[in-house]
């Protein structure tokens, strides 16, 4: 259903995984990867939202760093990611998202999801480009919480990620009364099937709350 192709950003040419619905659109979305790159599971995320309707668009955020970036989730595999979103930095990141929506136009409304390092770069489409926007267990969220939302964003955590706290998910409650937080019994990255705390179950109920909430703020 997907194929590669290149869009033009502040940073050079990125390349992305699009996936295109069947009939028409019913809105656009910018995926915003993991630090593994977009692997296999970003691409089927893509996929996955194109068989709802929408015209999905997966960057290759490190393109301007390193090209064709795929990592196992693995020790090696998150080492090497910190070190590619270390060199990327977030500003860049942003960049590439508004490159990419800019890339969606006129195919609808568009919005954005990511998925941990990309929950947080979903969080500033939100915040800062006015992109309604789902983050999925975005650790790095909280330098960002004090900033007013230029556009809804919706929040998923695990109950069990460690690298997310009951405090930290607190935090988002407290800065971000309007936006709606859910947690689901499950760790970080449970919705990827490539992982150890993929959970099944929650993935659906989240996945469903997704898709509830773009049907809202994109139609």
């Amino acid at each position: 259903m997907g194929q590669w192709l290149p869009f033009e950003s502040p940073h050079g040419r990125i390349h992305a995984w699009r996936a295109d619905p069947e009939g028409a659109p019913r809105g656009a979305l910018v995926v915003v990867q993991e630090i593994f790159g977009v692997n296999p599971h970003i691409r089927t995320v893509a996929e996955g939202f194109a068989r709802e309707g929408y015209v999905a668009l997966a960057p290759a955020y490190f393109d301007p760093v390193e090209h064709g970036v795929e990592l196992d989730y693995d020790a090696d595999g998150i080492a090497r990611g910190k070190v590619l979103i270390t060199a990327l930095g977030l500003e860049r990141a942003s960049d590439i998202t508004r490159a990419a929506a800019d890339a969606l136009a006129g195919h609808g409304r568009v919005g954005a999801v990511g998925y941990c390092w990309g929950g947080t770069v979903a969080l500033l489409a939100a915040l800062r480009l006015g992109l309604p926007s789902v983050c999925y267990y975005g650790a790095r969220n909280l330098p960002f919480l004090g900033e007013t939302p230029q556009a809804a964003v919706m929040f998923h955590f695990g109950e069990q990620d460690a690298s997310i706290p009951p405090a930290m998910v607190q935090a988002h409650r407290d800065a971000l009364p309007q936006m709606a937080v859910h947690t689901y019994p499950a760790g970080h990255g449970f919705n990827c099937d490539l992982r150890a705390d993929y959970d099944p179950a929650s993935a659906q109920i989240a996945r469903q709350r997704t898709l509830d909430f773009f049907r809202t703020h994109l139609s």
